[in-house]
């Protein structure tokens, strides 16, 4: 019966082919809108490491005095004095690294330098390099294409090694294995030990600091080389207060914040001991004169910061909400023409009827031609959609613009947009189907 249902559907399809294109054009314009932003949205709003949501925590603490503006909250929004800052001073993360609580943890700074020394290379290219420690690549679950991570005695050294991106590890070596070769970062020979597989979490989430977009690091080196060079570190940093250095050895002294610090904490009775940590230093300190402000010490999961960096804003969501009104008004289209089609067509329906066919298989032929135009439009909203965020992607991906790292063919956003449409737009022909089923046979019977 399927069969015959699909052929009577073809056949009235191909009676009205401007009708039935424009039915097609309308829903696979909503879909590929639904397909684009859904695809965007669902890369914003995910979390790349969700299977250790509950064990890892960036460590935030308040180094302000009282009365001190508090980090600003949503766009617009007055600042909300119980956020601390993102990162921690220098001194604040070096000590509370030191503890043994945590199973693992990393510190995470980031420092520019020239990098020279690989084959047929004429100059040396300015990179961005992260200064972390052994824990960053075993908490965060980074993977190794050549080589591995340093051991973490290398961190005491500090050894001279260094972990490469892909990437770099691509235009330095023409992605061959580089493990065991050296390279000169600032004049420093670094010998590599490490190649990283393809990995650049979207968001950013375990550094948001100047964007929750875009790179990952071009190399890693053990975290206390920043002191070994006096590196002034690249990225945001801020000072409160009189904090005003102009010297690295003032920088490290001093309370203004720039470093990151990570843990992971396996279970509850570890995170309270951790929390309790964080909060005697904070108590040490304040008798010492420092943190004369309300404490807000916080232990943030990667959902809880995520939220807390607003990664998915506002006109993310309102540009999410308008793709999928544009849908809606293009199904309600859809249905009006639709009903319009199937009236047009009540005489043949009337006679269909006169010879025995009943009001609930005339009401599932014309479903299964609603179908099609379903599965017609999906697919054509498919084809626009992909080629929307390949144009996307090759716009904005050489300014580094988020739009470009986030335009790629996501198959689950593209699955839940098409599913989602594909049954509106069934849902939505069920009352053509239904109304046309109600045709009374005798009236078109007399007017033949």
């Amino acid at each position: 019966m399927l069969d015959y249902y699909i052929r009577m559907s073809l056949k009235s399809l191909a009676r009205t082919p401007g009708l039935s294109a424009l039915m097609v054009g309308a829903i696979g314009l909503g879909i590929a809108a639904c397909i684009v932003t859904l695809t965007v949205y669902h890369a914003m709003s995910g979390n790349p490491i969700r299977w250790k949501n509950d064990v890892l925590y960036e460590v935030t603490m308040d180094p302000r005095a009282a009365g001190n503006p508090g980090k600003p909250g949503k766009p617009g929004n007055a600042p909300d004095p119980s956020l601390a800052p993102d990162q921690l001073s220098y001194k604040d993360a070096t000590y509370l690294y030191c503890s043994d609580n945590p199973r693992r943890k990393a510190i995470l700074a980031v420092l520019p330098g020239w990098v020279s020394g690989a084959p047929g290379e004429s100059s040396p290219a300015l990179v961005h390099v992260r200064a972390t420690s052994a824990g960053f690549f075993h908490m965060f679950d980074v993977p190794f294409e050549y080589g591995g991570s340093w051991a973490a005695a290398a961190d005491l050294g500090p050894e001279p090694v260094m972990v490469l991106s892909r990437r770099e590890n691509d235009r330095l070596f023409g992605g061959a294995d580089s493990v065991g070769k050296t390279l000169l970062f600032n004049g420093r020979a670094f010998r590599i030990v490490g190649v990283l597989d393809r990995w650049n979490p979207e968001p950013r989430y375990y550094d948001m600091t100047v964007g929750s977009f875009g790179r990952s690091s071009s190399a890693y080196i053990p975290f206390a080389w920043d002191a070994q060079m006096h590196a002034w570190p690249s990225g945001h940093t801020g000072c409160y207060g009189t904090d005003d250095p102009s010297t690295y050895r003032q920088l490290i002294g001093s309370g203004c914040v720039w470093v990151l610090l990570w843990v992971e904490l396996p279970n509850a009775a570890s995170r309270a001991r951790f929390q309790a940590f964080v909060d005697a230093y904070w108590a040490a300190q304040r008798k010492m004169g420092r943190f004369q402000g309300p404490r807000h010490n916080h232990l943030w999961r990667v959902s809880q910061w995520l939220a807390h960096n607003h990664v998915v804003t506002n006109s993310s969501r309102l540009l999410l909400k308008l793709a999928f009104a544009f849908l809606a008004v293009c199904l309600i289209n859809t249905v009006g023409i639709e009903l319009t089609k199937f009236l047009r067509a009540a005489p043949l329906t009337g006679v269909r009827r006169a010879l025995g066919a009943s009001r609930g298989q005339i009401f599932q032929q014309h479903l299964v031609e609603t179908a099609l135009i379903a599965l017609a439009g999906s697919a054509l909203g498919l084809g626009l959609g992909w080629a929307e965020l390949h144009a996307v992607h090759a716009l904005y991906s050489g300014s580094g613009d988020a739009y470009g790292q986030l335009a790629r063919f996501d198959p689950l956003g593209v699955l839940w947009a098409l599913g989602l449409a594909a049954l509106a737009t069934v849902v939505a022909g069920v009352y053509p189907a239904w109304r046309i089923g109600l045709v009374a046979p005798a009236t078109y019977l007399k007017s033949q």
